[in-house]
C-alpha cells in the first residue's frame, strides 16, 4: 500500500509545520508520509525543540526546509496550511488531492519572559496535537464508513 505524502506549510518551518509534521508521523506514520517546509525557512525555533523534548519527540535531526525543496520534484495528496500567511502565499499545486487550512497562531511573535514563551509554545502545541489526533482519529472512522458502506 502506498503511503499518502502529507505537507505542512508553514512561514518559516521552525514551529507549528514541525510540531505538526512530528504529531502526524507519530499517530498515523503508517499512513502517511509526512513532511513540512516553509516559504521563508528559518532555523527551528529552540523553544520547539524544548516543548516537543517535554513529550519524548526529538527534533535534533530535523531541520528547516524550503517548500521548493519539494515543488516539481514530489506529489503530496494532502496540503495542510498551518498559518494565515501560507495560506496566503501556497500556489495552487497541481495533483494534490486535498488541501486543508489550519490557522495556528505563532508562538515565535510572542513576547514576554522565556518561562512565559514556553508557556505560549506549550499552548499551541497541545492546539496542534489535539488538531492532528482528532484528525487521524475522524480519518480512520471515514475509512471505515467508506469499507463497510
Amino acid at each position: 500500500m502506498n503511503k499518502i505524502k502529507v505537507l505542512f506549510l508553514c512561514t518559516g518551518n521552525s514551529a507549528r509545520s514541525q510540531m505538526a509534521e512530528a504529531f502526524l508521523r507519530k499517530y498515523a506514520g503508517n499512513k502517511f508520509e509526512v513532511y513540512s517546509a516553509g516559504f521563508e525557512p528559518k532555523e527551528i525555533n529552540p523553544f520547539t525543540i524544548k516543548v516537543m523534548e517535554e513529550l519524548g519527540y526529538d527534533l535534533s535531526n530535523q531541520r528547516s526546509k524550503s517548500i521548493d525543496e519539494y515543488l516539481g520534484k514530489m506529489h503530496f495528496g494532502i496540503i495542510v496550511t498551518v498559518c494565515d500567511k501560507a495560506e496566503k502565499v501556497c500556489p495552487t499545486i497541481p495533483g494534490v488531492a486535498e488541501r486543508l487550512h489550519w490557522p495556528f497562531e505563532d508562538p515565535a511573535t510572542f513576547e514576554g519572559t522565556d518561562e512565559e514563551k514556553m508557556q505560549k509554545f506549550r499552548e499551541i502545541r497541545n492546539q496542534i496535537h489535539d488538531k492532528i489526533k482528532y484528525w487521524v482519529q475522524k480519518n480512520n472512522i471515514m475509512t471505515l464508513l467508506a469499507r463497510t458502506g
